[in-house]
């Protein structure tokens, strides 16, 4: 049997290693940011986006905003925890940010049930960050 030539085994094994190495069109998104840097952009301090947002003061601009930061959140894995829950739960603070946007009825409902800080920092954040 005759061996193939130095220039299709090159061919082939180039072949090969590029159907190993990830398409770039299939890899799932990067977050913009991360999920301390949502947290502190819209609810760290007394004047806080999300706080502002939660008592109805919120308007279009601010509703923009919220939903440029809550997209990343699901797209970051939890520090701890189950995985599929924290999607679960930053998936639903998103849309309720993206309801508040759209001006849907009951937007500020969905999104002041959405925001549960402590029940995520219960099952996401680490202890040694609890502040």
């Amino acid at each position: 049997m005759k061996h193939p030539s130095i220039a299709v085994r090159i061919v082939i094994g180039t072949v090969a290693a590029a159907a190993l190495v990830p398409m770039t069109g299939w890899a799932a998104p990067k977050p913009k940011y991360t999920i301390k840097e949502v947290m502190k952009a819209i609810h760290k301090g007394d004047e806080a986006l999300g706080k502002k947002i939660g008592k109805g003061e919120g308007t279009p601009a601010d509703f923009k905003k919220l939903v440029e930061y809550y997209t990343s959140l699901p797209l970051n894995e939890p520090p701890q925890g189950d995985a599929t829950e924290w999607k679960k739960k930053a998936t639903a603070l998103l849309a309720s940010a993206k309801a508040l946007e759209a001006g849907k009825p009951g937007a500020l409902d969905l999104y002041r049930e959405a925001v549960n800080c402590k029940a995520c920092h219960s099952d996401f954040k680490p202890k040694d960050e609890h502040k």
